[in-house]
């Protein structure tokens, strides 16, 4: 599947799991909701996944870890906050830099509805 299709089917698995779950949930509980819908759905999906920082040409093994990759092509970073702030955009772009990743999402499931929450960011390599 493309980038755009699979970006496709984890906004309408967001989409189920907050239409299910509601608002007011944490993080943790919609990283595992998604997760289990998207892997239900035939995707490949990892959680918590460590990335290595290269820091004055040093590698650390754990500099920081992405929420969700999704067919090792997309990255999945979820928030259940008031308002997404410019951090939040900037903390996803740094995370599809330092992993090589093009295409992110950033979803917030603090909304009242889930078409609200949900921010598609590209990384320009």
């Amino acid at each position: 599947m493309d980038p755009n299709g699979v970006s496709a089917e984890i906004v309408d698995a967001a989409m189920q799991v907050h239409s299910a779950t509601g608002p007011g949930l944490l993080e943790s509980t919609y990283q595992a909701c998604l997760a289990h819908e998207l892997r239900e759905r035939g995707l490949t999906v990892r959680t918590q996944v460590p990335l290595p920082v290269v820091y004055k040409a040093i590698e650390l093994p754990v500099g920081y870890r992405v929420d969700l990759m999704v067919e090792e092509t997309i990255v999945v970073e979820i928030k259940t906050v008031a308002s997404v702030l410019p951090i939040h955009h900037a903390q996803l772009l740094t995370y599809l830099r330092l992993s090589h990743r093009r295409l992110g999402l950033l979803l917030n499931f603090n909304v009242v509805h889930m078409r609200h929450g949900i921010k598609r960011l590209v990384n320009k390599l």
